[in-house]
């Protein structure tokens, strides 16, 4: 069994510092079971796929973890689940990719196109873009779908709608499909406003919060069993779970889900300065603090003592502002996060020169899932009058998340 902790820096492959040979322990010094992904129980799912043809959607953070680490702790042997399968002589047909690609190397929002893996020859198919749900002639010919992605538990990262409309397609065609399940980083609290119905799409598909507190695998559940699919389907759902895994568990991402989040602290902000994706201001992206500070060249300098200037780098060949000086907030000191903050994002509203352009309406309310909060932040609402404001929503979610918990 393997765990893996700490950050996951630089290149978008590059995995995080870890000790598979020393025994973890908690804060009284107990010995802490080591995590196990799902991936690695290959004696759970591998029965279930052996002489049948079958799809993966699947990811850089697809991966199989072994124990032997390089002598500074990184661990140099994992390798990709796609590879695996295909050395124990499983019959993989296809492979679908989400956003960022197949290797997790495109840009937030950039077209992925179909392909062939160069190393296994196999066909890629893109869930990005046109083509966000599997055709049925997509689908043909597979026997069970197999669906392996890192996700971080943000309603818009958009990892959770390719599962929904994956499913959906697997539902509609009579195709099993099984989760391997993994740790959600931010599954330790269910914050933020709840998606309204008359604003779901791919940012959001179903009316939860902005953070709702569940692995990937036991939110497949809850959608599936709470009649969520289009039309009422329901999909022949297994899921693999983890196991020494709880909401509480301490987790470090080993490899970058995406492009812009290199490590913990950025992953641990995203639900609070995600919403800046749909203003004028700039979340780090064009610098090597993405998700860990945020400013525009049009906020008041007299207010800020951080600047920075966002140039082209990996995950962001054109990030807001480029080649210009902006004036803003490092939060590289933060405490972790157990909530969502609006205090940076009402920040920068006070401090812009012209608050009127701060905000991108119609992507804001994509993101945040309600046109209410703009419309709360631009009128002056103090931050804990806005959360008030979600909790009759949050509680009513909090009863349906209850029923489809996987771990303690």
């Amino acid at each position: 069994m393997w765990v893996l902790f700490a950050y996951a820096c630089g290149n978008p492959t590059k995995e995080a510092k870890t000790s598979t040979d020393t025994p973890l322990m908690d804060k009284e010094g107990d010995t802490v079971p080591p995590v196990v992904v799902a991936a690695n129980r290959t004696a759970v799912y591998l029965p279930l796929l052996q002489g049948k043809k079958i799809g993966v959607v699947a990811n850089q953070t697809s991966v199989v973890f072994s124990g032997n680490d390089s002598k500074d702790g990184t661990p140099v042997n994992h390798v990709h689940l796609i590879d695996s399968l295909v050395s124990l002589n499983i019959d993989i047909v296809s492979v679908f990719a989400p956003e960022h690609g197949f290797r997790g190397t495109v840009d937030a929002g950039e077209k992925v196109s179909d392909g062939t893996d160069a190393r296994t020859g196999l066909p890629l198919i893109s869930l990005y873009g046109k083509n966000r749900k599997p055709s049925a002639e997509q689908l043909k010919g597979l026997d069970l779908v197999l669906f392996d992605i890192q996700d971080v538990g943000v309603r818009f990262y958009t990892y959770i709608a390719t599962l929904q409309l994956v499913m959906e397609a697997c539902a509609e065609n009579n195709i099993p499909i099984v989760v391997l399940d993994r740790p959600n980083p931010n599954a330790h609290y269910v914050d933020g406003p709840v998606m309204e119905a008359e604003h779901t799409g791919f940012l959001g598909m179903t009316e939860i919060p902005l953070v709702y507190g569940m692995t990937i695998g036991e939110y497949a559940t809850m959608i599936n069993e709470e009649g969520w699919l289009q039309a009422g389907v329901k999909a022949d759902l297994q899921v693999v779970p983890l196991e020494n895994w709880t909401h509480d568990t301490a987790y470090s991402l080993p490899i970058r889900p995406s492009p812009n989040l290199p490590n913990d602290r950025s992953i641990n902000l995203y639900p609070s300065l995600g919403l800046f994706e749909g203003t004028t201001i700039n979340a780090g992206r064009g610098t090597e603090f993405q998700f860990q500070r945020y400013g525009a060249p049009d906020l008041k300098q007299e207010a800020y003592t951080l600047t920075y200037t966002p140039v082209s780098n990996f995950g962001a060949k054109n990030p807001k502002h480029k080649g210009k000086r902006c004036y803003g907030r490092s939060l590289d000191s933060i405490p972790f996060m157990r909530s969502v903050s609006l205090r940076w994002l009402m920040d920068a509203y006070k401090h812009a020169e012209d608050p009127s352009t701060v905000f991108n309406t119609e992507n804001f309310t994509k993101h945040a899932g309600t046109a209410l909060l703009q419309k709360q932040i631009a009128a002056g609402v103090s931050e804990s009058e806005i959360k008030k404001s979600w909790q009759a929503d949050l509680e009513k979610f909090r009863a349906i998340r209850l029923r489809h918990l996987m771990y303690d």
